[in-house]
């Protein structure tokens, strides 16, 4: 039986920016470079800034690394590589867990899970994989010259991604989660970061918004259902996952996610616990604290990635008006694609 992972909060992290500068002067051009075309948008009340624009069916924030114009850049210059692997995921629907458990199980072969150097013992699963929106500011992304495959992560919807990367056999994993929770997790995770002069949301006008598909990288719905439609015309490379299916069985996922990426566990892996360790080295108690300290950068504590962990945590902040109102709108946008999600609330080992 393996031991418990120990985590070492003091530990200095394994990435330190040092193209700040650059990335900040590289973020000032995009952001020009586009805000012609954002001016001529729909927009809405945001959640963390000012507006929400519609670009191609969902809602962006504008003038930050997940923006609307990192979506632009990325559709005008990303270069997609054969053997890439993606991690797409709305926003607040266990992305940061997912990062973890896909960088660990690929890279265990260079980095071990009991060593107390592992990059998720000394930094955020958001700086060992990052995301897509992130890296296209930078003047050297870290995918440029990378391992392979490369690892990278998005909230993008999928048909908004490059034709490139669509038209690719490149792997992707979907990951979603009751709208319910992402309501909830949404709501304290933008009231936490929220740069409006406006003031704070009421969880009253963030199911109001919600509701209408207002959000981040919304509408929910449409947001699953481009990627749970796809993964079942292309099973082979399109695996669609729920946070709740993890949640309950996470042993079980961690090899199904490791089978369906190309790095299977051999059966002597499967004997010294090599699974047990990974899924103890992700799990909430070993990352919480990890990250109980710091920024992932200027503004972004990386303890706001970790909140609770609690499936059906929406029990305490939704009347029951306000679930029936989702669950009709959720039985009407996913029939027909089996998308179910467990009514109990129960206590989970990851992130949000």
């Amino acid at each position: 039986m393996s031991k418990p992972i120990t985590s070492h909060a003091s530990s200095p992290p394994i990435a330190k920016r040092s193209d700040d500068d650059e990335e900040r002067a590289n973020m000032a051009l995009i952001f020009n470079k586009y805000k012609g075309r954002i001016t001529t948008l729909r927009k809405e009340k945001g959640w963390m800034t000012e507006n929400l624009y519609m670009y191609q069916g969902f809602w962006h924030q504008s003038g930050r690394r997940i923006s609307i114009e990192a979506v632009m850049a990325i559709q005008d210059t990303f270069k997609v590589h054969p053997t890439d692997i993606y991690l797409a995921t709305m926003p607040k629907s266990g992305t940061t867990w997912l990062k973890a458990l896909v960088f660990a199980l690929v890279k265990r072969n260079k980095y071990k899970s009991d060593s107390l150097t592992h990059p998720l013992l000394v930094s955020n699963p958001h700086i060992c994989l990052p995301f897509i929106e992130s890296e296209i500011f930078r003047n050297t992304p870290t995918y440029v010259d990378g391992d392979s495959p490369r690892l990278l992560a998005t909230h993008i919807a999928y048909t908004s991604l490059p034709q490139s990367i669509r038209d690719s056999s490149c792997r992707f994993v979907y990951l979603c989660r009751n709208p319910k929770d992402v309501l909830v997790s949404m709501f304290h995770f933008a009231n936490k970061l929220s740069n409006k002069s406006s003031g704070l949301m009421t969880f009253e006008e963030a199911f109001k918004m919600f509701s209408k598909g207002i959000m981040p990288n919304g509408p929910y719905w449409d947001h699953v259902k481009g990627y749970r439609k796809v993964s079942l015309e292309h099973p082979k490379n399109v695996l669609f996952l729920t946070y709740e299916e993890m949640s309950t069985n996470t042993t079980n996922i961690v090899k199904r996610l490791a089978e369906f990426l190309g790095y299977p566990f051999t059966e002597e892996e499967e004997a010294k616990g090599v699974v047990q360790e990974i899924v103890m080295l992700c799990g909430f108690d070993n990352l919480s604290e990890v990250n109980k300290h710091g920024n992932i950068r200027e503004g972004i504590p990386n303890s706001v990635f970790f909140r609770e962990g609690k499936v059906g945590d929406w029990k305490n902040h939704l009347t029951d008006e306000m679930s029936l109102v989702l669950d009709e709108i959720t039985k009407e946008k996913f029939h027909g694609l089996d998308i179910s999600f467990p009514n109990q609330v129960y206590k989970i080992n990851h992130g949000e």
